[in-house]
This record gives C-alpha cells, structure tokens and sequence, in this order.
C-alpha cells in the first residue's frame, strides 16, 4: 500500500531494503516470515513478477532482504507513510 500511495514500483529491492532499514530504526518490531509464490489462475503474471522480486533479493546476505510480517496499528502505520525513500 505503501508504494501505490507513493507511486513507487513495488519491485524496486534497493527501496524495499531502505525502507526494512528505516523500519528497524523506527523501532518498530519485524518478524521474518517465510514466503511462498504461488503463480495461479489470472494472477500468473504477478506471481512471475514475485518470483523475480524474491530471486532478485535472494542475492542479498542480510537481514534487509527478507520478508517481514509487521503487527500494524494506527502508530505503526503513520510511521510507514513517513517513509521517504532517501
């Protein structure tokens, strides 16, 4: 959501590893979450896009190239949208 507000390319591994960054000094708790693509139905292309995000941040040996789950709240999702992709 975060990207479709800014109008960023969701894709972009550079701004998604910043922003896991500014999460981190922000206090704000990750959780490491294993993730799956699963390429079905109408979705095909998307899930293709996926595949490539993750074996593009797979190259990465750092904690800021992994998916994350966040426990969102209205504090947490304020501090999101302060995000600038510097």
């Amino acid at each position: 959501m975060c990207c479709e507000e800014n109008q960023w390319d969701w894709y972009d591994i550079e701004r998604y590893r910043n922003f896991i960054r500014y999460l981190r000094t922000q206090g704000i708790k990750l959780q490491k979450f294993a993730l799956c693509i699963k390429e079905s139905g109408g979705m095909y292309e998307r899930g293709r896009d996926k595949s490539k995000f993750l074996e593009q941040l797979s190259h990465y040996n750092s904690d800021d190239a992994a998916a994350h789950t966040i426990k969102l709240s209205s504090e947490i999702i304020s501090k999101i949208r302060s995000f600038k992709n510097t």
